[in-house]
């Protein structure tokens, strides 16, 4: 009989939601001069946020392994197809279609944050700025495809799935759900960005300010 059972372990949803902030927040920084600085921090949080899923694909509890969703490209053509017809098969961890997303936005995530790593290091020029604004464009797309995904198959589903990547509970049989929450590693995951961000300034990684450009020039003179 199905209840409430935890699906997603605490870091993994840690992990989601601090994504969402730093992708959102580097995008929407992306145009502005003023605020080069947090696009340069959320940049370097969203790449070291990256590593740790890398990590936790292989690692991690049951659903947030990658071979959890690992799917077919039969399975997946199949699930899409019974979406069309509104009678889609449930999944408790990631479905085919989720689990496509999932993959082009740790891939897209992954180029983006290179690429601008190397865009903010001076490496590539004008190319490597075009390759980084179209990959982070694509990303988001991937995103805005993400979001109408879970919002049709919470309607078909008839379950929150935005809720249970906050709650991390989902409704299945009681031998279906995870075992521990590793509530400790989330903690520590959130304590190490919330300390990144407010340590930044000392690692070196922040961006020149014009004034500090302007003195190394006259030096280099």
């Amino acid at each position: 009989m199905s209840q409430r059972v935890l699906i997603w372990d605490v870091p993994t949803r840690v992990f989601h939601w601090l994504l969402v902030l730093s992708f959102t927040g580097a995008y929407l920084t992306a145009e502005s001069e003023l605020d080069r600085d947090i696009h340069v921090v959320l940049g370097y949080t969203l790449l070291g946020l990256l590593a740790f899923r890398l990590l936790w694909g292989f690692f991690g509890t049951r659903y947030a392994q990658f071979r959890s969703f690992l799917f077919k490209p039969g399975e997946i053509m199949a699930y899409s197809l019974s979406m069309l017809k509104g009678k889609p098969a449930h999944y408790i961890g990631h479905n085919p279609l989720g689990s496509v997303s999932v993959w082009l936005l740790l891939g897209l995530g992954i180029l983006s944050g290179v690429s601008g790593v190397l865009s903010f290091q001076d490496i590539g020029g004008d190319v490597m700025d075009e390759v980084h604004e179209f990959v982070s464009n694509a990303m988001l797309a991937v995103v805005l495809i993400h979001i109408a995904g879970v919002a049709v198959s919470s309607v078909l589903h008839r379950e929150n799935l935005v809720r249970s990547m906050v709650t991390g509970f989902k409704s299945a049989e009681p031998e279906q759900g995870i075992r521990r929450s590793y509530l400790w590693l989330g903690i520590l995951l959130l304590a190490a960005v919330v300390a990144f961000w407010l340590d930044y300034q000392d690692t070196g990684l922040m961006a020149p300010s014009p004034d500090t450009a302007q003195v190394k020039h006259h030096d280099g003179d």
